[in-house]
């Protein structure tokens, strides 16, 4: 699936992250990546200094990183999910921040 990096795509991309019940915070820190997982309070910390292209690679890798429950995505929603993870660019992690070891 190729997408446009636009403030449309990454509402998108918030509303998927709400639905899966996870927070997004955009906070500045020095985090190595970008980026930042708590996943037992399932709450995603992205640099609040990343232009809009920065945000969605970010929420876009730590979406590979995230289990969703599928059953709990609107129809529309569900739909998107899904060709994002059919994207062969999206799974084979061709994205420019990498991951965080903590």
């Amino acid at each position: 699936m190729s997408f446009k990096y636009t403030p449309n795509t990454l509402k998108k991309l918030e509303e998927l992250f709400e639905e899966a019940h996870y927070i997004i915070r955009y906070e500045k820190g020095h985090f190595n990546s970008g980026y930042c997982i708590l996943e037992e309070r399932k709450v995603v910390v992205v640099n609040k200094f990343f232009n809009v292209e920065g945000r969605i690679n970010a929420l876009m890798e730590i979406m590979q990183n995230i289990t969703v429950k599928e059953e709990e995505l609107s129809t529309e929603t569900l739909k998107w999910y899904k060709q994002m993870k059919a994207d062969p660019d999206m799974n084979a992690g061709n994205t420019v921040q990498t991951k965080m070891d903590i």
